[in-house]
């Protein structure tokens, strides 16, 4: 835990500093999921909605370290939510056949691997973007 808390406020002070970049701008996550492409080149890996602890500056231990947090936040608190939402979307979806949804996320919900559209999609059911302006 105090590794992953210190790798976050590192991430942070170098983000702050100027020293590290975020890899997309709000302005780019706007455009691409206006455009129904969040998997774009700079959303092709999952993203960091938990920081990213793998850091090749560390000492080969604590990589590896860095790397079993990562793998853990990335399942527990992005692939799994995901995957629950996703039930949850369908089960409304099976259980009242006669009555239309509207469901919003967070932008979160839908970059990289795993979202809950990659979840109701390989359960059988067919998602369509909307872009903005479009009539529903």
């Amino acid at each position: 835990v105090l590794f992953a808390l210190n790798q976050t406020l590192l991430q942070h002070e170098s983000l702050r500093a100027g020293s590290l970049q975020a890899p997309y701008t709000t302005e780019d996550l706007i455009k691409h999921y206006n455009c129904g492409d969040l998997n774009a080149v700079i959303f092709n890996h999952d993203t960091s909605q938990v920081p990213n602890f793998i850091n090749t500056t560390l000492p080969p231990h604590e990589q590896v370290t860095a790397q079993e947090i990562d793998s853990y936040f990335r399942q527990e608190l992005i692939y799994k939510r995901n995957e629950r939402m996703g039930k949850r979307v369908m089960a409304l979806l099976r259980e009242n056949r006669d009555k239309s949804f509207f469901f919003a996320f967070g932008a979160g919900h839908f970059l990289g691997n795993n979202t809950v559209i990659d979840v109701l999609r390989q359960a059988g059911f067919e998602v369509e973007h909307t872009p903005p302006g479009q009539p529903i």
